[in-house]
């Protein structure tokens, strides 16, 4: 959130930017009472609303209860000479238990609550694994990061940035009130870094590079900005809002710059100023044209179930696998070369798929696939044999191709209207007159499919320029 690489003052004072061992421990401290465990939840907001004001209702009722001396509540009114019950107090606890028993029926008539594995403070002990009930932890300070070796208790704080800056909290704050002032912390309208780090990486998505090249490092050893003024003037259009952009609106963030010249410009070097420009640029960072980049593996995997007709556009719900998952219940075995492409609940787009972080998908890493278990600020992008490989011979794409034949003889039944239609939804133009004879000729030797799985391969379906 802030681009800064905190991580260094584990072991010692950041050795470049005025972070302190102690105000990284202070960060932890925030933190001190959330551990990961199981926790059920709600599907329907509406039921998990339903279920508060139960739990609720039942909390208060177990409160109004009498401490029971024996197991056997009418001996302990009758039997306890020196106690004078009303027969008026009688009733209300009837009333009271009967409401205690509506409340256990209709808590027990609600949906069954699936687990997930999350952040938590309250969850059921598993042996020495207790919950922290919200009480945080002491958090030391760790000489040279050692966990044998503790130093004095850290306060919770946030990063300084000035020095009148009030940046620790109170030790006794509990965990929800230390998460909450780091959430205003972040979110200050003067906060020098926030709102600066999120422009620079919307930027970055659209144009390949960020306006300060390295995203997660706006330090001393991160380099400087190419545009500082317009990276400051677009924080300050999206904190603020103004003529063009609505206030903290990622939406009008993105629509700002798709629809720039900027933008808009062709990435070629060969009209105009362009073989000038690239003496003097050659790496385009004043922008003189676009900058030309390949699809992400995502992007080229939702591409290509687009433009084949297969794609399933529900949005949400639960995600899918790409593998056959075999001996969960002690180390799982992601079985990817056992998947069947053709599974249509698998035509979803990539963001739902689930992610084996111990053992990446070997298409997409292929494709050069973050790292799910590392922070990636930003895609390495190679151009490899074994990606033009796998566009041609993977499972998916051979699936995929037949889908996209079958689309194109869904459409027309003659085979240069076929050709002129899969180069326009690979392309987005028009054939021109001597592609269409040679894929055409193409297609009658090798087949519709052919055809179609040869034109996932072509440079301007893989980047954009």
């Amino acid at each position: 959130f802030c681009s800064l690489t905190v991580q260094c003052a584990r072991c010692h004072n950041h050795k470049f930017d005025p972070i302190t061992q102690d105000q990284y421990y202070g960060l932890q401290a925030i933190f001190a009472a959330i551990d990961r465990a199981e926790r059920p939840y709600d599907v329907d907001a509406g039921v998990a609303a339903q279920r508060r004001e139960l739990l609720a209702r039942r909390d208060a009722l177990l409160a109004e209860q009498p401490v029971k001396e024996t197991s056997d509540e009418a001996s302990t009114f009758a039997d306890d000479a020196t106690q004078a019950v009303s027969a008026k107090h009688v009733a209300e606890q009837g009333s009271a238990a009967a409401e205690l028993a509506e409340v256990e029926r209709a808590l027990a008539a609600l949906p069954a609550q699936p687990v997930v594995y999350a952040a938590a403070t309250h969850f059921a002990a598993q042996g020495n694994f207790l919950p922290t009930q919200g009480k945080p932890r002491a958090v030391t300070t760790l000489i040279r990061g050692e966990v044998g070796l503790p130093g004095d208790l850290a306060a919770p704080g946030v990063l300084p940035f000035s020095s009148d800056s009030h940046w620790q909290f109170d030790l006794q704050a509990t965990e929800a009130e230390r998460r909450s002032e780091l959430a205003r912390w972040l979110t200050d309208r003067e906060h020098p870094l926030v709102w600066r780090s999120i422009v620079n990486r919307v930027w970055q998505y659209h144009f390949g590079q960020g306006i300060v090249a390295t995203p997660n490092d706006f330090g001393r050893m991160g380099a400087t900005p190419t545009h500082p003024e317009l990276l400051d003037w677009l924080a300050i259009e999206f904190r603020d809002g103004g003529q063009f952009l609505q206030s903290q609106s990622l939406k009008s963030l993105h629509r700002l710059i798709v629809t720039s010249q900027t933008y808009q410009q062709s990435s070629s070097s060969s009209s105009g100023d362009g073989q000038a420009n690239a003496l003097i640029d050659g790496g385009n960072q004043f922008l003189w044209r676009a900058g030309r980049r390949r699809l992400t593996a995502e992007e080229l995997r939702d591409s290509i179930l687009t433009v084949s007709g297969a794609m399933d556009w529900q949005m949400g719900g639960p995600g899918y696998y790409l593998f056959q998952l075999e001996k969960p219940e002690h180390s799982p075995h992601f079985q990817y070369h056992k998947f069947d492409p053709a599974d249509r609940a698998s035509h979803r787009r990539s963001i739902y798929r689930f992610v084996a972080r111990s053992q990446p998908n070997p298409y997409m890493t292929t494709l050069d696939c973050a790292d799910s278990s590392q922070s990636t600020p930003r895609r390495n992008e190679t151009l490899t044999s074994l990606q033009a490989l796998a566009l041609l011979n993977n499972k998916f794409n051979l699936v995929m191709a037949e889908e996209f034949a079958g689309r194109l003889v869904g459409e027309t039944s003659e085979l240069e209207l076929q050709v002129r239609r899969a180069v326009e939804l690979v392309t987005q133009r028009p054939a021109t007159r001597g592609e269409v004879a040679e894929l055409v000729e193409y297609a009658r030797t090798y087949g519709l499919n052919n055809l179609c799985r040869m034109l996932f391969n072509l440079s301007e379906f893989v980047f954009v320029d």
